[in-house]
Parts: structure tokens; C-alpha cells; sequence
């Protein structure tokens, strides 16, 4: 009978042990969203709207950048799958720099 909790209780903690991981992952993930979206409307502000996608694509490898410039400002939308498919997304905003 011990046996059978114990086999129950290591496993429980494994289950555990992996969610906790998949949680740390999801955070650093959003993370790298968040600078990816920052830098990303860095870029664009300053005139280097290339750049910024690709800085972005190399900050969150797999995510998607959406960008969208109104008037003297941008919005920058990086979308991305996290582990165990939850959806992460960053949005960051800059005001266009003068020429």
C-alpha cells in the first residue's frame, strides 16, 4: 500500500514540476514579447521600421509583429504561442521622432 502512494505522490510531483516550468517558460516568453515590442517601436520612431521587425523577430523568435503608425505615433504588436499553446501578446507605443 505504500508503495502505491508513493508511486501516486512521485508522480503528483512531477506533474507539478512540469506545470511550474511551463510557467517559468510562459513568463520569459512574455518578456521577450515585451522587449520585442519595445524595441520594435524604438526602431520604427526613428525612421528603421525593417530593422525593428527584424530586431523583433530576433528577440522572440516565432512571434508576430504588427505594426501600425497613425499620425505622429506607433503601435507595435508582438503575438505570440507560449508553451502549452497560451497565447502571449506585448504592445508597446512610440511617438514618431523628427527628421
Amino acid at each position: 500500500m505504500v508503495t502505491v502512494e508513493a508511486a501516486i505522490a512521485v508522480c503528483a510531483l512531477l506533474v507539478v514540476m512540469a506545470l511550474a516550468a511551463a510557467g517559468l517558460t510562459a513568463v520569459i516568453e512574455q518578456m521577450r514579447c515585451t522587449d520585442a515590442a519595445r524595441e520594435a517601436a524604438r526602431l520604427t520612431a526613428r525612421g528603421e521600421q525593417q530593422r525593428g521587425v527584424e530586431a523583433a523577430g530576433q528577440i522572440a523568435p516565432g512571434a508576430s509583429v504588427v505594426i501600425d503608425s497613425r499620425g505622429d505615433a506607433v503601435s507595435v504588436v508582438v503575438r505570440k504561442k507560449g508553451p502549452l499553446g497560451v497565447p502571449l501578446s506585448a504592445e508597446a507605443f512610440a511617438v514618431l521622432e523628427p527628421r
